[in-house]
C-alpha cells in the first residue's frame, strides 16, 4: 500500500480521512476475487464478530461461519455455556438453517417469540420430527396469543429433500412461489430450513470449515482468573482459534496471560489484543500471538476516548500494527470503527487480515437478546459496551457487594444502546452481502484478485471533510 503523495500522512488517520484511488485492473468480475484470508483462521470472507455479549451467540456464530466469517464468543459467558455453544456449532448443516420449530398445540405467542430469533421469518410446525405446516408473521397478525398453531398454520408444505443442491433447491421454490422450505431427510423428518435467498447465499460463499469439515467458531479468554483452565476447557472442546483480550492489552499481566496460553500448546492460532502501536505488536508477538488485535477506542459502544483521551484512529493504528506484525511473519485484525463497507475495504487496504464488527451487527436477527419495538414503530435491540458499567456487573457478579460496588464505578463503555433493525438489511446476512460487496468492488477497482494483492496495489489519499461528504450518496434533491 502507498499514498498519493509518495508519503505517509503527518497525521494521524480515521477510516473517514483516507479514500483509494482506481488503478488499471485485469479483474474482470466481482467474482473472480478471494476473499480468504491468510492468518490461518480458516475464513473466507475477511469479517470476525467481536466478542460482545450483545452481538455474539450460537445464532451469530453459526450464521456467519456458513458464509465465511467468523464469531468470537465473549469471555464472560460461564465456560460450560461455551463449550455446549461450540458443540452446538460444530452440529450444523453447511448449507441449510436450523429450522425454529414447535408443535401443533403451541401458541401463536410461541411462535411470535421465536420468530424473530432468524432471519428466515418461519415456524416449522412438526409432528414426531415430521414437517405438518409452517407459520409466518403474518399468519400470526391479529390473532388471539392464545390460539393454538394448528388453527393458523398454512398446512400446504413444499419440501425439499436434504440431497438437493442449492440451485435445484431456490428452482423448487420459485416454481412454487415459496420464500422458504422445510428440508427434510429421508425419513421426511425435518433437518433444518432453505429460503431462496439462502440457496443462492450458497452459491456464492463457501463456509468456514475446520478439518473435519465442520464450522468454525472461536471464543475469548479474559487475562485475569484461571486463564489456563478456562483455555484448556476452550481447546478441548474444539474451539478453532482461542482469542486472549482486555481493552489494553499492552500490560504485563496480558503478556503473562498470553504466555500461559501458548504454554499450553495450542493447535490452533492465539488472538491477542488490544494495541495501537508497532511496540505493543511486537510485545505480544514475543509472548506468543499468533495475531494481533488492533483497536482503542473507535467502538461505538467506547467512551475510552472521551473518558481518558487514550486511543489512536484507526486506520493509522492498522496500518503501523499491520506493518509491525508483517515484518514477523504475523498478522493483524482491525477491530471497531466500521461502519460502512468502505471501511472495511480500507482497514483491509492499511494490512488488516480480518476485520471485527460489533455493534454494526448488533441490530440484526441473529444477535442475542429480544426485539422490542419503540413509539415509532422501529424495531431495535439493545446493545451495550463490555467495559460498561452493564458489562461489569455482570463480569463480577460472583464478588461480594462491596467489591462490585467499587468496581462499578469505573466504566468505559455504553451500557444501553438501541441498534435499530434495517428494515431492508434485518438479518446478518443482508448485511455481510452488502460488505462482501463492496470489498469485492474495492479489489476490482484496485486490480487485485486477492486480499494479498489488494493490500499490495492499494493506493491511498488523504481527504477533507469536504471530500468525505462529496462521496455520501443523496437519498433526494437538494
Amino acid at each position: 500500500m502507498r499514498f498519493t503523495s509518495g508519503a505517509p500522512s503527518a497525521h494521524e488517520l480515521t477510516y473517514n480521512d483516507v479514500f483509494m484511488v482506481p488503478n488499471r485492473s485485469d479483474v474482470a468480475s466481482r467474482l473472480d476475487v478471494d476473499l480468504a484470508t491468510t492468518d490461518g483462521t480458516g475464513t473466507t470472507i475477511p469479517i470476525v464478530v467481536a466478542n460482545m455479549t450483545a452481538v455474539a451467540g450460537r445464532r451469530m456464530a453459526e450464521t456467519l461461519a456458513r458464509r465465511g466469517g467468523l464469531a468470537v464468543i465473549p469471555q464472560d459467558i460461564p465456560i460450560e455455556v461455551v463449550t455446549e455453544v461450540i458443540a452446538w456449532v460444530k452440529r450444523r448443516h453447511l448449507v441449510y438453517d436450523t429450522a425454529l420449530s414447535l408443535a401443533p398445540s403451541d401458541t401463536v405467542g410461541d411462535a411470535i417469540h421465536l420468530l424473530p430469533k432468524r432471519a428466515h421469518g418461519a415456524v416449522i410446525v412438526v409432528e414426531a420430527g415430521i414437517p405438518v405446516g409452517i407459520v409466518t408473521e403474518s399468519d400470526c397478525a391479529g390473532v388471539d396469543r392464545f390460539a393454538q398453531l394448528h388453527e393458523v398454520m398454512s398446512t400446504e408444505l413444499l419440501t425439499v429433500p436434504d440431497s438437493t443442491d442449492p440451485r435445484t433447491g431456490f428452482d423448487l421454490m420459485a416454481q412454487d412461489r415459496r420464500r422458504v422450505a422445510p428440508v427434510v431427510d429421508g425419513d421426511g423428518r425435518l433437518v433444518g430450513v432453505l429460503t431462496r435467498a439462502g440457496a443462492l447465499r450458497a452459491t456464492l460463499y463457501r463456509p468456514a470449515l475446520d478439518a473435519a469439515g465442520r464450522l468454525r467458531v472461536a471464543a475469548a479468554v479474559g487475562i485475569n482468573g484461571d486463564v489456563a483452565g478456562k483455555a484448556a476447557a476452550l481447546l478441548t472442546a474444539g474451539v478453532d482459534t482461542l482469542v486472549v483480550d482486555t481493552a489494553h492489552g499492552h500490560q504485563e499481566r496480558m503478556l503473562a496471560a498470553l504466555r500461559t496460553v501458548r504454554g499450553l500448546d495450542p493447535a490452533v492460532p492465539v488472538v491477542a489484543g488490544n494495541v495501537v502501536a508497532a511496540a505493543g505488536v511486537d510485545d505480544l508477538i514475543d509472548a506468543g500471538a499468533d495475531i494481533v488485535k488492533v483497536g482503542v477506542g473507535p467502538g461505538a459502544m467506547c467512551t475510552t476516548r472521551m473518558m481518558t483521551g487514550v486511543g489512536r484512529p484507526q486506520f493509522s493504528a492498522v496500518l503501523e500494527c499491520a506493518a509491525a506484525a508483517r515484518r514477523r511473519g504475523r498478522h493483524v485484525w482491525a477491530d471497531g470503527g466500521v461502519r460502512y463497507p468502505r471501511d472495511v475495504a480500507l482497514a483491509l487496504a492499511a494490512g488488516a487480515a480480518n476485520v471485527m464488527i460489533g455493534s454494526w451487527f448488533a441490530g440484526t436477527y441473529e444477535s442475542p437478546g429480544d426485539i422490542y419495538t419503540d413509539a415509532d414503530g422501529r424495531r431495535y435491540k439493545e446493545s451495550f459496551g463490555m467495559a460498561s458499567a452493564r458489562a461489569v456487573s455482570a463480569r463480577t457478579a460472583d464478588d461480594s457487594p462491596f467489591d462490585r460496588a467499587r468496581k462499578a464505578v469505573f466504566e468505559e463503555g455504553i451500557s444501553s444502546a438501541r441498534m435499530f433493525l434495517d428494515p431492508v438489511r434485518p438479518g446478518v446476512e443482508d448485511l455481510i452481502d452488502e460488505i462482501v460487496a463492496g470489498v469485492r468492488s474495492a479489489c476490482t477497482y484496485v486490480g487485485a484478485a486477492n486480499l494479498t494483492e489488494f493490500h499490495d496495489r492499494a493506493v491511498l489519499g488523504v481527504q477533507s471533510a469536504a471530500g468525505y461528504a462529496e462521496g455520501m450518496p443523496v437519498a433526494g434533491s437538494w
